[in-house]
């Protein structure tokens, strides 16, 4: 990751726009804030793609679109590369940012950035008509940084997934998980799909009855995915139900968008839970900061004592 960032961030001074792509169902979640950071720096202006937009709520993507839009320098586009009539709309509206360029003396230069599992190397693809970049559903596939002319009038650079060093709030590095975003081996399904099952029951309760037939008073996460495990009769060794195997589904349900479609953030929840997390952090150095002074006041009091 450290390479790809010192890579990218080289590669961002000779570009025009940047394509960060992004996932609809947790937009802001998927936003990587390295990518951010490389941008305005740059002062480049930015094409943010809201992909898979057939896996999210339609009203949570519409106004995620408006909020990004918020910036001047931001042209928010939700579609889904499934679609080639989306696919085909994404250069004009990236020539739209940058209307000095896109001619064979000065073409218009593209970096396709975003974390790993969005969907970048499948708009590459789409967007060339053929298969230059590997792709598949599972993060950090892309490897490295290629720069490929869709024509003479337009080079894109496709770079690998960048994930930044530490997830501030618990809750984007499970949503992040949740999305697949996060590869199988750095974290724990049962944990994870845990979580979803409590954001399922407070957004969707719907879907959840609508998919597994459950009647949901009284019920939290564990009891979900204890109840889908009886539903399709998943046993371990010895008759216990196997919630490991019920957690693996769920998140499948979730990921293939057989639950429905889901978006695990809203602008609004988004800035209540980052408000909720930075007053945590404030009480928490508060806390720190008190008991920090107390342990140098008993020091100072065992100076004076001897």
């Amino acid at each position: 990751m450290n390479a790809a960032k010192k890579k990218a961030a080289e590669q961002m001074a000779d570009v025009d726009v940047v394509i960060e792509v992004v996932d609809a169902r947790l937009p802001a979640a998927s936003c990587n804030p390295l990518v951010e950071e490389l941008r305005k720096f740059r002062a480049k202006p930015c094409l943010k793609i809201l992909n898979k937009i057939d896996l999210a709520d339609p009203d949570a993507t519409s106004a995620w679109v408006r909020h990004f839009e918020q910036d001047s320098a931001v042209t928010a586009y939700a579609m889904t590369t499934k679609k080639p009539a989306d696919v085909a709309k994404v250069i004009d509206k990236a020539r739209a940012l940058a209307p000095h360029r896109g001619v064979p003396t000065k073409p218009l230069r593209l970096m396709i950035m975003g974390i790993p599992n969005v969907g970048k190397s499948t708009l590459m693809n789409a967007l060339l008509k053929r298969r230059v970049a590997k792709v598949g559903d599972e993060p950090a596939v892309t490897k490295t940084q290629q720069k490929i002319y869709l024509d003479l009038n337009t080079a894109i650079i496709d770079t690998p997934g960048l994930l930044w060093p530490k997830i501030e709030m618990p809750s984007d590095g499970l949503a992040l998980a949740a999305s697949h975003a996060i590869g199988a081996n750095a974290l724990i399904e049962d944990e994870v799909a845990t979580w979803l099952a409590e954001e399922l029951i407070r957004r969707y309760p719907q879907l959840l009855v609508a998919r597994y037939g459950f009647k949901l008073e009284g019920m939290d996460g564990i009891a979900v995915i204890e109840g889908l495990a009886q539903k399709r009769g998943y046993r371990i060794r010895g008759g216990d139900w196997d919630f490991e195997k019920a957690s693996h589904m769920l998140l499948q349900d979730y990921r293939s968008g057989a639950l429905g479609r889901i978006s695990l953030e809203t602008p609004e929840t988004r800035a209540a839970a980052l408000a909720a997390y930075q007053e945590e952090q404030r009480i928490k150095a508060e806390k720190a900061a008190a008991k920090a002074a107390e342990k140098e006041a008993e020091k100072m009091r065992g100076k004076r004592g001897t």
